[in-house]
């Protein structure tokens, strides 16, 4: 099994190539048709997605791995071919989202904890029949005057290493997403705060990972970057951003865990793909660093859709030009010029 589990989570940080986050739930999906005057219908949101999934240069050559939300991850597509089937055929591991969402945690106003643990190994089960290889579970950190608490980080990297261990033992690579938010209510913390609770809260979540029992090598990290909160006046440039970023995962990520898909996190398209362009670009890392963006890989492709079958094509197009961005930024060859000249 430890094997198998190695296989999927190198597969998953192949070279040059990430992760598309397409797991949004059906509420946040509405909210992006909304802001494209498409009705969210479950048809529609199938034909968004197989959009995605059939762009073959983007996918064939710059996509690893999909996560599905459960209602996709049991669509097919018009002619009738599972839509794990596509992600399959192009060569990329299909995955799922388990996790229930943040709710309030008792006693501590204004932070969260995840939820979902309950049922959760009859639904991996269920889940590897249907196709999905790995997992996904994000936990939400949010920086403000009284948070987060040692307790609030501790229960979530808990659920974490409860959700990965479930995973493994369904043949289930976990990605483990502990994000701290630079767009929470507050978001005005500079990038040093960012360091100290994100350094923090990756070494409560491998500490209970170990406690767990979880095999480092076959999971995934997604972590944020080290970043300051979007109200904060003094913005670091994006060298900053790389350089502490680094700074924090080799104090805090094992060597033996064999990738970091980074999460966009509210940043801008170009943003993400510049900061994971810097990161790599500074060599010599014991893991592979790629993306595991959603809004960064698919703002453009959604507004290029507009939910008209004649736009399929120039919403492919624009797809594959950030995919195509973000899988250069993974060898850290990218460049503004790349960007204009597209």
């Amino acid at each position: 099994m430890s094997e198998y589990l190695d296989d999927i989570a190198a597969a998953m940080v192949a070279e040059g190539q990430g992760i598309l986050a397409a797991d949004e739930s059906t509420g946040t999906i509405k909210k992006r048709f909304d802001s494209i005057n498409v009705e969210s219908t479950e048809d529609k949101r199938r034909d968004y997605r197989e959009m995605l999934f059939r762009a073959d240069d983007a996918m064939n050559n710059y996509i690893s791995g999909v996560i599905l939300y459960d209602e996709t991850l049991r669509q097919a597509a018009r002619d009738g071919t599972p839509l794990v089937d596509l992600i399959k055929n192009a060569n990329a591991v299909p995955g799922i989202k388990v996790d229930m969402g943040a709710k309030d945690l008792a006693g501590f106003p204004g932070e969260k904890i995840t939820e979902g643990l309950d049922g959760l190994r009859e639904r991996l089960a269920e889940y590897h029949d249907l196709g999905a290889r790995f997992a996904k579970w994000r936990a939400v950190i949010d920086i403000n005057e009284d948070a987060p608490s040692a307790y609030a980080m501790k229960a979530n990297a808990q659920a974490l290493a409860r959700y990965a261990s479930l995973c493994q033992e369904a043949g289930i690579v976990p990605i483990v997403e502990p994000e701290v938010l630079m767009d929470g209510p507050d978001a005005t913390h500079d990038i040093e705060d960012c360091y100290e609770v994100t350094e923090a809260a990756l070494n409560t979540v491998f500490s209970e990972l170990y406690d767990a029992g979880v095999l480092l090598e076959g999971m995934i990290l997604k972590p944020n970057m080290v970043i300051a909160g979007k109200n904060c006046p003094d913005q670091a440039d994006a060298e900053q951003v790389a350089e502490l970023t680094i700074r924090c995962l080799r104090s805090t990520v094992p060597a033996a865990v064999p990738g970091i898909a980074f999460l966009s996190g509210g940043q801008s398209d170009e943003q993400a793909t510049q900061n994971l362009s810097l990161m790599n670009a500074m060599g010599n890392l014991p893991w592979a660093l790629t993306f595991s963006y959603g809004r960064a890989l698919q703002a453009a492709a959604l507004k290029a859709w507009g939910g008209q079958d004649a736009n399929v094509a120039a919403a492919q197009a624009a797809f594959t030009h950030r995919a195509r961005m973000n899988g250069l930024a993974a060898l850290g060859k990218w460049s503004s010029e790349q960007e204009k000249a597209a």
